[in-house]
């Protein structure tokens, strides 16, 4: 009776559910081929109308060992599915027309990426840029008559052809050296060559574009992960409000992020309109009226996961007020409502990523849909349109009434895929931690689950540190491919997590290995005691980031806890690490200051100075593209396991980044991960 009334529950709220697959045996356990095999909805983008929306559906083409990505268009209502483009290149980023008879898109059809216009009621794609540059990113202006394009360019080139110019000339040059004055001189896995994505305005009929940051040297969007979001045009399109940070040398440890405005026909310099505030400023957004600018801004000069505020300016005399100062959650975007008196927002909330609705005259605060992910909010005639993801299935798009009730399931991508695996079923749990505050875990049971065995456990410690394992479907940290490989899954967010009031999240400064190694300890002992069936003999713990740090840092301070451990681009030795990030602002706020004023702040929770105590097998990875975590930090750790002799072996990625990407890649990763837990974990299995 309780399973048929959860999956009532789960249904009334159109939730994708796989509650029957775990006693169906025609299905298989899922894995990392299962993963992979998910077609990735994004980008959803609703039509002006309300009725029609489009999104970017991603593909994995295992040949390719990539990705693909077309367009697909549906109802509003869930009708009308259909794929508006198959080209073998890449299509992404959608846009309406202000009359919604045609779809923008960014294509890499033409040999490079570059804007196309494709009519939604039949016709061929025609493309609207012919630019001797890809075009990064773009956005339609209100009128039409516009389009934003991003484009890296030499801040110091007067026309775009100069920038191709020069770098025709760089990869003719026989020497290959390059010469730096400043950070950064590499940046999260590339190096810099002296370019700067800058912000140009078009005509959509043809014409050169105006480079409206003209000798800035600084990027709009921010590197690494900024997008257009960061970019608005104004009500009247005669204008743009972009986020730059016009840090000079100081930019390695700067998070002095300001909105700049700069009208579309580049006469005249960006003015600074957020100068007043030294921390980040971004996501500039105007309401329906044109008289109010909507932003997110932090507070703190130099804390990358300080707390976003919503602040509102009127328009354009410039008046400012804060609306959620007394709200303690970081709000992930601006989405008006069509009469300007509600704001919508996503925010990480106790494990969850929560939509909320905010008064725009108040401040007043209420929850909208609280489970699950909640991904990319729009609106959608008199509904919310969003996409959600959840332990269970991947991001589907879901629309509901702003109350949050009467909840529809708009796509189905993945069913049939859903359908053929079994799932572990997930738990949360909480428990008291460090200082006996309210710590949050989730649990997610081994497929087959059956109360009368013991099984072995996979302990996932998050990066970060400033993240979280929660109710999400991660393609890279999955802890169903756990469950699928007969492994309990158990991930705890420890203090400096977020989505549990700024002041959880600002725990860990000053004490990596501290507060966060005790509610490790604690969770993973109340795990043991709430759940009987997790075999407390048989635990492996695996961590990336930060938690790969939290390995090192196990290894010399928990030795004898853990079968085995897994420590994918984790720092060994914080005080070189430093040195080696280009992120400068990260440890000098985690670390209260630099290393060589502060030293005792990098050596007191210093993994390195107690690798004499280690004895726990280790398996290490890393990526060579990984400028975050240097992968000389990984090859320092298996250095030391090998000459300590403790059993250990290296998985080294020579194309990939700070993540691994790439879907082969990944599969190797995966079986090369549950491979080590099943040599040292899964001793008297579950069978």
């Amino acid at each position: 009776m309780r399973r048929i009334l959860k999956l009532l529950y789960l249904l009334s709220l159109g939730m994708s559910t796989n509650i029957w697959a775990a006693g169906d045996q025609d299905a298989h356990p899922f894995s990392v081929h299962d993963m992979l095999a998910m077609d990735r909805i994004s980008e959803p983008q609703v039509s002006p109308d309300g009725k029609r929306v489009v999104f970017t559906l991603r593909k994995t083409d295992l040949a390719a060992n990539r990705g693909r990505t077309d367009l697909w268009l549906v109802g509003t209502d869930g009708a009308g599915l259909r794929q508006l483009t198959s080209h073998p290149s890449g299509d992404s980023s959608p846009q309406w027309a202000p009359d919604g008879k045609s779809i923008y898109f960014l294509s890499t059809r033409s040999g490079s990426s570059q804007v196309w216009r494709l009519p939604v009621d039949g016709g061929e794609a025609e493309q609207k840029t012919t630019l001797p540059l890809d075009v990064g990113g773009f956005l339609l202006s209100p009128d039409g008559a516009r389009l934003a394009l991003v484009m890296e360019v030499f801040p110091n080139c007067e026309t775009i052809a100069c920038t191709k110019s020069k770098l025709d000339e760089m990869e003719s040059r026989k020497a290959s050296g390059r010469i730096y004055d400043k950070l950064f001189i590499r940046h999260w896995d590339t190096w810099k060559d002296g370019r700067r994505s800058h912000v140009f305005v078009m005509p959509t009929s043809g014409g050169e574009p105006i480079d409206l940051m003209k000798g800035m040297d600084a990027d709009s969007p921010s590197k690494p992960f900024g997008g257009i979001e960061e970019i608005a045009f104004t009500p009247d399109s005669k204008a743009i409000v972009f986020a730059a940070r016009l840090a000079g040398r100081e930019e390695a440890w700067s998070t002095n992020f300001d909105l700049y405005l700069a009208l579309v026909d580049g006469a005249t310099t960006p003015k600074n309109i957020t100068e007043s505030n030294k921390a980040w400023d971004t996501q500039p957004v105007f309401s329906p009226d044109g008289k109010t600018l909507a932003y997110l801004a932090m507070s703190r000069p130099g804390y990358e996961s300080d707390r976003f505020r919503i602040a509102l300016r009127s328009w354009p005399d410039g008046k400012e007020r804060v609306l959620t100062e007394a709200w303690d959650r970081s709000p992930g975007g601006i989405i008006w409502s069509a009469d300007g008196k509600t704001i919508y927002t996503t925010a990480g909330n106790l494990g969850q990523t929560s939509l909320f609705a905010i008064e725009t005259a108040t401040g007043k605060v209420r929850t909208v849909v609280k489970d699950g992910h909640v991904r990319t909010v729009a609106l959608a005639g008199a509904r919310l349109l969003f996409g959600m993801d959840h332990h269970r299935s991947p991001v589907e798009l879901y629309s509901a009434l702003p109350s949050g009730s009467d909840m529809r399931q708009i796509t189905r991508i993945n069913a049939d895929k859903l359908a053929k695996v079994r799932m572990g079923e997930p738990e949360q749990f909480t428990f008291k931690g460090w200082n006996d505050d309210t710590v949050y875990a989730y649990v997610v049971k081994p497929v087959d689950f059956d109360p009368n065995k013991k099984y072995p456990v996979a302990f996932l410690i998050h990066g970060g540190p400033q993240g979280s394992f929660g109710n999400d479907f991660h393609y890279r940290w999955n802890p169903q491919a756990y469950a699928g490989a007969g492994y309990a899954a158990a991930m705890v967010d420890f203090h400096g997590s977020t989505g549990y009031g700024q002041a959880f999240c600002d725990a860990i400064r000053g004490d990596w290995g501290g507060k966060p190694l005790e509610d490790l300890l604690k969770g993973l002992a109340a795990a043991l005691a709430k759940y009987p069936w997790m075999d407390g003999n048989r635990v492996g713990a695996l961590g990336a980031s930060y938690g790969g740090y939290m390995i090192n840092w196990i290894a010399g301070n928990w030795p004898d806890r853990f079968r085995c451990l897994v420590n994918h681009d984790g720092n060994l030795d914080e005080r070189l690490a430093y040195f080696d990030t280009e992120e400068l602002w990260f440890p000098e706020w985690d670390h209260q200051g630099n290393p060589w004023d502060n030293p005792e702040n990098y050596e007191k929770h210093n993994p390195i100075n107690h690798v004499k105590n280690w004895k726990t097998p280790m398996l290490v990875i890393h990526g060579a593209l990984d400028y975050r975590v240097v992968d000389t930090q990984g090859i320092s750790t298996f250095t030391a396991l090998q000459r300590r002799g403790i059993p250990s072996k290296f998985l080294y990625f020579p194309d990939e980044n700070h993540w691994v990407l790439k879907p082969h890649n990944s599969i190797l990763w995966h079986e090369t991960v549950i491979g080590w837990l099943d040599q040292w974990v899964k001793e008297e299995g579950t069978n």
